[in-house]
Order: structure tokens, then C-alpha cells, then sequence
């Protein structure tokens, strides 16, 4: 099966089809000759995949590497929220904060930046690794860094004469 058939038969692969095509046309079109792309990139949509009802991918750009989510014509829509706020998604590896954006090719996309500008990739090849293995660590849950242990509670008296009663010992 091509990349294409399964598009069509997976609705967040279809999205991130779109998408590529939305923002191929933004490179050949506005972006052209700006100074913040990176000529050695192209335009890929990676690791598109539903999660809790709405598509999840990471859009890579000359011009930034993107964490996406937008809402899939069957699936669960986002709360309303305006253009520009911040709004709060759990992944299985945490909590992410996603800008909310607009999209002609799609309507509503809430991104969060993971690069931009991308001038650390010197070739597409391994901007895609990259952005496989962001996908990768965002859906496993394995990548959760616990919290780190809360440390001793020390008293007043314990912080003040702690480190004084220990010299003086040692001193004797």
C-alpha cells in the first residue's frame, strides 16, 4: 500500500497530506527568498496518527518544525478558544501547550514550535529522523521523568545549628 492509500484510509494521515500541501504552496509563494529558511529543507508532514479524537503530527518546514493538532471531520472537536491563546493538551508522555491557529486548508491548528528557525539541520534526512523520534518520545509514556523526590524538611533549629554542632564536634 502507498503512502497515499493509507491517507485515504487513515483520516490523520489524510491531514497531514494536506497540510504538506498547504505549506508547500506558502514556501513557493510567500516564503520565497526569506532569510529565515533553510534552503537544505523541504516540506513533510511526520507521524501523523488520531489521539483522542483529533490528528497529532509534526509539520517540518524550511522554516520551523512544528508539533500540530487539528480536528478530524469525525472525531471529537477542540473547546473553542481564539486565535492566538494558549491552550493545554495531555499526551501520553505529558502536558503540551499548543498555540491556537487558523489554517485556510484545514481551519483550526493548534501548534507547538519544537524548532524555528531550522537552521541546525543540514539535511532534510535528518530533520525527518528528528521529527520520527519527537513523535516517538510525545506518544510513549515511558518518556515521563518522574518528579523529582521532595527533598528532607529541615527545621529552624536543625538548618541553624545543624552544621554548627557538627563543627564543634569535630573540633574537639
Amino acid at each position: 500500500m502507498i503512502a497515499n492509500d493509507r491517507a485515504a484510509v487513515d483520516p490523520a494521515r489524510a491531514l497531514g497530506l494536506r497540510l504538506e500541501r498547504h505549506y508547500r504552496q506558502i514556501r513557493a509563494t510567500a516564503m520565497v527568498d526569506v532569510p529565515i529558511c533553510n534552503a537544505a529543507l523541504g516540506v513533510a508532514a511526520t507521524g501523523f496518527r488520531t489521539y483522542s479524537g483529533r490528528a497529532f503530527g509534526i509539520v517540518t518546514t524550511p522554516w520551523f518544525m512544528n508539533l500540530v493538532v487539528a480536528d478530524l471531520p469525525d472525531g471529537t472537536p477542540a473547546a473553542p478558544a481564539a486565535a492566538g491563546s494558549t491552550v493545554r493538551i495531555g499526551l501520553p508522555a505529558g502536558e503540551v501547550d499548543f498555540i491556537v491557529g487558523e489554517l485556510d486548508a484545514v481551519a483550526r491548528v493548534d501548534s507547538c514550535s519544537l524548532f524555528s528557525p531550522v537552521f541546525e539541520f543540514s539535511t532534510m534526512e535528518a530533520a525527518l529522523e528528528i521529527a520520527e523520534e519527537a513523535v516517538r518520545a510525545l506518544f510513549d509514556p515511558g518518556t515521563l521523568v518522574p518528579p523529582p523526590s521532595p527533598s528532607a524538611i529541615v527545621n529552624r533549629r536543625d538548618l541553624l545549628r545543624g552544621p554548627f554542632s557538627r563543627r564543634e564536634e569535630t573540633s574537639e
